[in-house]
């Protein structure tokens, strides 16, 4: 009899455990990531809006597995006089979080790359000025440059659409996000920007 229990409890709880690590696999489909990403409550009432390119589904994921480093990066936002913000590196959470203002020209085409991060997603906003912005999946982009641990960084030769950047629209890339930024749509004057560092989460 007891031999009869405690092989159910196992079964039982075996049965649980699968069951939730099946849930988990499948937490964020499409349909839930867009519900969740229409509400907007993880930009903490930060008034800026998300580029289009934003790959909602990963950025759910990524989200809840480090919900304490994305809210603090969106707090960051939210709470900085980014026209008063100095050029330099600012640490949000140690190395897990921090962002990096700079103010220089854009450029022309080809003095940019095409590169992807595998550590850190970045957020890049425009503060002030204009750039254009190249987005393109790493899985069809051709690699041209080794990934270099040391600087999180590939380069790619890529067919990827270009978008204008401006104050007011963030993007977010992901590992799988080929992008190429500092783009100039003429003039190359120059661009007051941040990017905010979040450490990928496994």
């Amino acid at each position: 009899m007891k031999k009869l229990f405690l092989s159910a409890l196992y079964f039982g709880t075996s049965f649980l455990f699968m069951t939730a690590v099946a849930q988990n696999t499948n937490e964020w489909t499409k349909n839930k990531s867009k519900k969740w990403f229409k509400e907007k409550e993880w930009l903490g009432g930060l008034e800026l809006k998300p580029h289009k390119t934003v790959d909602v589904q990963e950025f759910a994921r990524q989200y809840h597995l480090n919900k304490s480093y994305w809210d603090k990066a969106f707090a960051f936002f939210k709470n900085t006089d980014l026209n008063k913000i100095a050029k330099g590196k600012y640490p949000i959470d140690g190395e897990n979080v921090y962002a990096s203002v700079t103010a220089d020209s854009s450029k022309n085409f080809d003095k940019t790359n095409w590169e992807s991060h595998r550590k850190y997603i970045d957020i890049q906003y425009v503060i002030n000025g204009e750039e254009k912005i190249g987005v393109y999946p790493v899985s069809k982009a051709t690699v041209t440059k080794e990934y270099d641990d040391k600087k999180d960084a590939a380069n790619y030769s890529a067919d990827g659409k270009l978008y204008s950047a401006t104050p007011g629209t963030f993007f977010i890339f992901f590992p799988s996000d080929a992008h190429r930024p500092n783009i100039t749509p003429g003039g190359n004057k120059v661009v007051k920007k941040i990017v905010i560092k979040v450490r990928v989460a496994e």
